[in-house]
Formats: structure tokens, C-alpha cells, sequence
């Protein structure tokens, strides 16, 4: 699964995730992709597991790209732990998406095979998605209907 290499500092503050995605709201590489349409943490298993989903439906051919990396570390205290005694341990790592954001793209296979790969990849995400054109992104991000 992904994680990066190395990290400044094992333990991150939460964060906020207020707002729409200023980057990454383009489709840069492929013709179809799934954009997120509510804020999330999504985990690096969802992550794999959309991938699998979207490699096993098109069978070897045409290309996916991840455009979201989980970078954030989320910890969690044991169960029946009495309060105090610091932060807990590092448990899985998160990628924070924000509405608006590119997530997976695909290219390289007929429009109904890539909306098909892409709608199995959201059910294993844990937010909204949308499927979307390189043509429906042109004009800018996408509007939240």
C-alpha cells in the first residue's frame, strides 16, 4: 500500500479540510476520471482497492493514473485505555481530498469500459464521487449540482 519513504515527523495534528481544491481539479493525464464531491480522508487501502477494481475491469489494457497520495498519519489509542499517557501509535495514512479534487484519471479504452472501471472504483472510496470527461472539466472545476 502507499505511505511515503520517510516523514519530518511521525505524528500530524488533524487538520481542517474547509473548502474546495484549488489543485489537482483538472484532468491532466487521462480522458475520464473520479472527482470528489465532499471532503474526506481516504485511506491507502481504499486507495488500492480502487485500483485494483479499475486494472481488473479494463484487462491489461489502456492506462490509470493516482493523482492523490496518502501523506498524513492518523494514530489511534488502543481500546480500554484509560485517558492521558500521550498521543497514541501510528495506525494507517490518509490522503485529505477536498471537493473539487481529481482523484484517479484512466485513458487508453472506449468511453463505456473507462465509466464502467471508474464506477467500481467508487464504490470503494468512502466519499461522493462524480465521473467526468477531460470535455466536461474544460470550462473549469467541477460544480457541485
Amino acid at each position: 500500500m502507499l505511505m511515503p519513504k520517510r516523514v519530518k515527523r511521525r505524528k500530524q495534528f488533524r487538520g481542517t479540510m474547509t473548502g474546495k481544491a484549488q489543485r489537482g481539479n483538472t484532468i491532466t493525464y487521462g480522458e475520464y476520471g473520479i472527482v470528489a464531491m465532499e471532503p474526506c480522508w481516504i485511506r491507502s487501502n481504499q486507495i488500492e482497492a480502487a485500483r485494483i477494481a479499475m486494472t481488473r475491469h479494463i484487462k491489461r489494457g489502456g492506462k490509470v493514473w493516482i493523482k492523490i497520495f496518502p501523506d498524513k498519519p492518523v494514530t489511534a489509542k488502543p481500546a480500554e485505555t484509560r485517558m492521558g499517557s500521550g498521543k497514541g501509535t501510528l495506525e494507517y495514512w490518509v490522503a485529505v481530498v477536498k471537493p473539487g479534487r481529481v482523484m484517479f484519471e484512466i485513458s487508453g479504452v472506449a468511453e463505456d469500459v473507462a465509466r464502467e472501471a471508474l464506477r467500481l472504483a467508487t464504490h470503494k472510496l468512502p466519499c461522493k464521487c462524480k465521473i467526468v470527461s477531460k470535455a466536461d472539466l474544460e470550462g473549469g472545476a467541477v460544480n457541485e449540482n
